[in-house]
């Protein structure tokens, strides 16, 4: 039977992509499903519903048991994602020929009461939940699912992605011990995380790296070297440093690629960076890999596998206890819930004294400090 006031909600997942986005569609499908509900999927975030007319075959996607059948298991997401169509801050043309940001969310809410859309689960990370946020304000009736493979979310122990990025991580790290060894190279692995070290903490820890470079620590090229000299004198005769993609020196800033209008800047070069002063600081043949987006792709882990069917799960009960303005989060061993306000106030980072860093510290890791 369906729940009173709900009889149809939209899906949509927003930023970088990460596995497990299509388990926490499937889930929500289903849970929805069971209750009466008609649930649709907007595509490549709120675009399916801002820009209709750039879609032929229609900006909204019918999401039934039999659409989600068999996509637990696949990397991307079925619905599309983007990072440059925030509502909030939406690329327009002025009469003057110059592109600027112009908010649109009434717009798309207006959107949303023509679709007679009742409710919008949100899949996304610190951007998209400041959307979801929003529209919250506003009168939506909203649940957002945290994603991102960088874990920087509040309010929760764990986004769904994160295991799997650093699962990857940690086996290109692995691999690249051979070659560094049989060259007698310094290898310096660039992995993402934007403006927190998450995965280069996690990766850099279980690959055995000699070095972690993370945005929470300014590091001093001086302090690497000699960790790296270090492992050369002392008979080990390579190294390997994990730099976060938001890594930046003492006094310095972050490598930034580009800055696009309607989206954040995008991050690129520190490790580049940081294997050139490796190299003229010691004189060692220094080579960079960047992992990049490898860490987004492929099939989610056990673990990302669960908690986004969980977290999927989640997000219908909550609609369907009344719940609205709140993003569901993992507090082992349930599954809670959180107000999203609270959720994207701020960048969950590493704490420089938790029990991870502690360990990195006893195991003889250098962080450039």
């Amino acid at each position: 039977m369906a729940t009173k006031g709900i009889k149809k909600i939209a899906m949509n997942t927003g930023g970088g992509d990460a596995p497990g986005l299509n388990a926490v569609i499937r889930a929500a499908t289903i849970a929805a499903a069971d209750r009466g509900w008609e649930c649709v999927g907007i595509r490549d975030g709120y675009n399916g519903l801002m820009t209709p007319s750039d879609y032929p075959e229609g900006g909204l996607i019918p999401l039934t048991p039999a659409r989600v059948r068999g996509i637990t298991h696949l990397g991307g997401t079925i619905l599309g994602t983007t990072n440059k169509g925030n509502p909030l801050k939406y690329p327009t043309k002025g009469k003057d020929g110059k592109m600027y940001e112009k908010d649109r969310s009434d717009e798309l809410i207006r959107a949303f009461k023509r679709e007679k859309i009742d409710a919008l689960v949100a899949v996304g990370g610190d951007g998209s939940l400041t959307i979801a946020n929003v529209l919250s304000q506003k009168g939506i009736r909203v649940v957002g699912v945290p994603k991102t493979i960088d874990n920087d979310l509040e309010k929760t122990v764990i986004t769904f992605g994160f295991d799997t990025a650093v699962s990857f991580a940690t086996m290109c790290i692995d691999r690249l011990h051979s070659t560094a060894e049989a060259h007698q190279r310094v290898m310096v692995v660039e992995v993402m995380g934007r403006y927190a070290g998450w995965i280069a903490l996690n990766s850099g820890i279980s690959g055995t790296a000699d070095a972690i470079l993370i945005p929470e620590i300014p590091y001093d090229i001086r302090s690497v070297a000699r960790k790296v000299e270090e492992r050369f004198t002392g008979g080990r005769k390579f190294a390997i440093v994990v730099v976060a993609e938001g890594a930046k020196p003492k006094g310095g800033s972050v490598s930034v690629v580009s800055k696009e209008l309607g989206r954040a800047e995008r991050l690129g070069g520190a490790g580049e960076r940081v294997a050139e002063e490796i190299q003229n600081a010691t004189g060692r043949e220094t080579r960079c890999v960047v992992l990049g987006h490898l860490l987004r792709g492929g099939s989610p882990t056990t673990f990302d596998r669960l908690i986004s069917l969980r977290f999927g799960a989640a997000a219908i009960r909550a609609l369907d206890e009344g719940k609205s303005g709140i993003m569901v989060a993992l507090d082992p061993p349930t599954v809670r819930y959180v107000p999203l306000g609270q959720a994207t106030r701020r960048m969950k980072t590493v704490q420089l004294d938790c029990d991870t860093m502690c360990t990195a510290r006893d195991l003889g890791i250098c962080f450039g400090d």
